[in-house]
């Protein structure tokens, strides 16, 4: 059983080793609290970036928690989750903020609620509980397996609804008329008002862009690395993509000289990340300022028809020792299913320029297990991927398809699991001794797939499942036992993306529920 103190000793050890760490104190406070360890934590942009914007008003103060690595030790202990910066009981915060990035990190929520000691359902949580709210990427696909454990969510880009709903929280006289208020704006979803009926996606005013790190560490899946997005949504239009065109409004590209001012002098590295960073007109222009300012650099979302001599040589150049694109489709027909317009022929580039610049490897993510996928399909694949690893070593990522609400492949089933797994054995079996292969879990995949199509039968299931130990038979049994007939997502049918200039306005003008309330009128 570990004592409060060695818990606090383990975070200090990771504090010790942030650059950029913002300790402060202020009368309202906000707990922000990731769902999965540390590691992951911080290596969220959007986490990072709700950090700063809080802490840059007087008047509050934001504090980190996260998934413990061993929550055992927490529990066993009898000590609530607290946050790093105070060590505060989360409990004790006026506002809990999740950050989701991914339907199974539903039961890290639940976790974090269960450590804090606040009752998962927001049904359950009276006058003097905080307000518990959620945001992330998730909300851009379908969060309703969540609904039930959140008093709402923020829809989208939250950088500026965070002001208001702050304000007005920290102003209301109780909950409920909180509530009644906060469903008014755009981009607020609360469920106990609406249902099962989401709101529309907000988008912040382009000025609140770039997202950038707050806090640089060595101890995150993006080791040392300053963060920060040179462009924001993407305008292709992939059937899988919760990213694409008609989700966010399309592609919105920061400038040269924005996107290099946010880089802190004690960087050495810098992350170029968004859903479609190699797609920025100027991403060699920005690379070679990185570059030639001494630091290595590490580009997300590389896309293989993008990709050139000059390009791949800006990314040596910055410390680069792998490329990684992905196929999204197991041959020619089915990236046509995927509209991802990459051809065997950028494939094939790709694995000559891992060769022509000595790189150690090339890292090729592949979904799989679309409709109408056959064996003919795998049997291309096999073979061209054979193909590449002639050209240089290869390491081959599979991911069974796991259609997602607002996507074109909304409803497509997930394949069977043991056709997943027959493939996986025998793609292993042809390539295995030449190429590196990962795949993940077909079950886990199958659980994702019903979160991701689910409503609030799924949060009833999670909970189910959590109280079980969150074990796949868990999951199987919790979701046998909740699950009701699949219905298509509910959104307004003249969905638009939240003006963020509206938000920006109002919250400058320090509008309250009233004023805000005509205006909407």
């Amino acid at each position: 059983m570990a004592t409060r103190f060695e818990l606090e000793q383990q975070i200090e050890g990771l504090l010790d080793d942030e650059i950029g760490t913002i300790f402060k104190d202020a009368p309202f406070r906000v707990a922000l609290v990731y769902p999965s360890p540390y590691r992951a934590g911080m290596s969220s942009l959007g986490f990072q970036t709700i950090y700063r914007e809080l802490n840059a008003r007087e008047d509050v103060v934001a504090e980190r928690a996260f998934l413990p690595d061993e929550p055992d030790l927490y529990a066993s202990s009898r000590v609530p989750l607290f946050t790093f910066e105070s060590k505060r009981a989360v409990s004790e915060h006026d506002i809990v903020a999740f950050s989701i990035s991914y339907e199974t990190e539903i039961l890290g929520l639940l976790e974090c609620l269960d450590l804090a000691g606040i009752p998962f359902r927001a049904e359950d949580r009276r006058e003097g509980w905080p307000l518990v709210m959620l945001g992330g990427p998730l909300t851009n696909a379908n969060p309703l397996p969540v609904a039930p454990f959140v008093d709402l969510m923020v829809m989208g880009e939250g950088e500026e609804l965070i002001h208001v709903l702050v304000d007005w929280w920290r102003e209301a006289k109780d909950r409920s008329s909180f509530l009644a208020d906060a469903a008014l704006l755009p981009g607020v979803y609360v469920p106990s008002i609406h249902g099962e009926v989401l709101r529309p996606i907000a988008q912040v005013d382009d000025r609140k862009l770039p997202a950038y790190s707050q806090i640089i560490t060595p101890n995150t899946e993006l080791s040392r690395m300053h963060l920060v997005e040179n462009a924001r949504g993407c305008h292709r239009g992939c059937t899988f993509c919760v990213m694409r065109r008609t989700t966010n409004m399309g592609m919105r590209t920061v400038s040269v000289d924005r996107v290099l001012a946010t880089i802190p002098e004690h960087a050495e590295r810098v992350g170029l990340v968004g859903a479609a960073t190699t797609d920025h007109p100027e991403i060699n222009d920005i690379l070679r300022a990185i570059v030639g300012s001494g630091r290595e650099v590490g580009v997300s979302s590389l896309r293989a028809d993008r990709l050139t001599d000059e390009f791949v040589g800006l990314l040596k150049d910055g410390g680069a020792r792998t490329l990684t694109v992905a196929s999204d489709g197991t041959s020619a027909r089915m990236r046509k299913i995927a509209k991802k317009g990459i051809k065997d022929k950028h494939l094939r580039r790709a694995a000559e320029l891992v060769r022509d610049h000595e790189l150690k490897v090339l890292k090729l993510y592949m979904v799989f297990a679309y409709p109408e996928e056959t064996d003919d399909d795998i049997d291309e694949m096999i073979e061209f991927v054979g193909e590449l690893s002639q050209i240089c070593r290869v390491a081959l990522g599979l991911s069974p398809l796991v259609a997602k609400k607002n996507t074109p492949l909304d409803g497509v089933p997930f394949e069977d699991t043991k056709v997943i797994e027959r493939r996986v054995k025998r793609i292993h079996k042809e390539l295995g001794r030449s190429v590196d292969i990962r795949s993940t879990s077909a079950r886990w995949g199958w659980i994702e797939y019903q979160l991701a199509q689910g409503g609030w039968d799924m949060a009833d299931a999670a909970e189910a499942a959590y109280k079980e130990g969150g074990g796949f038979g868990a999951w199987k049994r919790a979701i046998k036992k909740y699950q009701k007939t699949k219905l298509p997502l509910s959104r307004p049918e003249n969905e638009r993306l939240t003006p963020g200039a509206f938000l920006s306005d109002a919250y400058s003008a320090g509008d309250g529920p009233e004023a805000v309330k005509n205006r909407i009128a």
